[in-house]
């Protein structure tokens, strides 16, 4: 357990450090950092689809709760005035406290039935914007948002994403090797079995899909301001099944699975541009044979087998 914690902190420190200094080598390509702060919001959404499978739902629902932070962050902004900095911390509660309560409800579902659920959740949420009058402004969605920084550089959002992106890395990495992480766990493997050692299951559920809706509020609300607008089709079951699947490529037992595999993909999305008709069968395929190949995700490989140095003894 140690040594995977040791691997799994490696993994984190060395891509985030890559991504602080990765600007000086690119300069300031609008193109590249688009793809980049594209990476980190879906890797903060993903990161919350990545929690819930710790006390083993499978998350279909993460879109519309990043919708849900996008539209507060936007509705704020542009109708009440607000700055960015207060409308991010306000949508991530609002997603949170949106998890919080309908959450009570169908997390009392296991299996297939919460998964399928979760997918009619996620389109229930995306009509409800649809028709939400002039607070949402329909299908046109609501544009022109500014941005939080004056200028042309793409640099300060960028770091925005990055911080955002550690921030949901931190947030993850503390519930998951803390001892709330451990009764998450057991949940997982057994629920009445945990229930029967007085662990509160019904309580630890929501809480916990309450920290992961949240970050898709996070996501979102990062995502509406980089955009500069926010419309129902921002987010739809499409994007939710695509955040599922980063968590199963990198890996569900490591808290950076949930990031490389959202880095993994969502670049080699845009590296398959070229083929345009083929991009999505290519895309697919790959994916299905990295899955079968790797069914422990990227972090299986060796090449991630490095650690930082610990003491004699310390990885048994």
């Amino acid at each position: 357990m140690k040594f995977d914690k040791r691997r799994d902190f490696s993994v984190i420190l060395l891509i985030l450090g890559v991504l602080i200094v990765l600007p000086l080598g690119i300069g300031h390509s609008r193109y590249l950092m688009s793809v980049l702060m594209n990476c980190a919001g879906v890797a903060v959404i993903a990161s919350g689809v990545w929690l819930t499978f710790c006390i083993g739902r499978i998350n279909i629902c993460q879109a519309g709760f990043a919708l849900i932070g996008g539209y507060v962050t936007a509705i704020l902004i542009a109708k009440a005035g607000l700055s960015f900095w207060i409308a991010l911390p306000l949508s991530c509660l609002a997603s949170a406290l949106c998890g919080a309560l309908i959450g009570s409800v169908i997390l009392k579902l296991k299996g297939i039935y919460f998964s399928m659920l979760t997918i009619c959740l996620t389109e229930a949420i995306r009509l409800a914007f649809l028709n939400g009058g002039d607070l949402t402004q329909g299908s046109r969605g609501i544009t022109g948002l500014p941005q939080p920084f004056s200028g042309d550089s793409p640099l300060p959002l960028y770091y925005v994403g990055i911080a955002l992106l550690a921030i949901a890395l931190g947030v993850v990495w503390r519930v998951h090797y803390s001892r709330l992480g451990g009764i998450f766990r057991a949940m997982r493997l057994n629920e009445d079995l945990a229930e029967s050692f007085g662990v509160n299951v019904w309580r630890y559920r929501i809480m916990a899909f309450s920290i992961a809706c949240a970050l898709g509020g996070l996501g979102g609300s990062y995502f509406s301001v980089f955009t500069q607008s926010v419309y129902p089709q921002s987010f739809t079951v499409e994007h939710s099944i695509y955040y599922m699947l980063f968590c199963f490529l990198g890996g569900l037992e490591y808290v950076s699975g949930a990031m490389i595999g959202a880095f993994a993909l969502t670049i080699l999305f845009e590296l398959l541009q070229d083929f345009q008709q083929y991009q999505s069968l290519i895309y697919g395929v790959l994916m299905i044979v990295v899955m079968l190949t790797l069914p422990n995700g990227l972090m299986a490989l060796r090449g991630f087998s490095f650690s930082l140095p610990f003491r004699k003894g310390e990885a048994k």
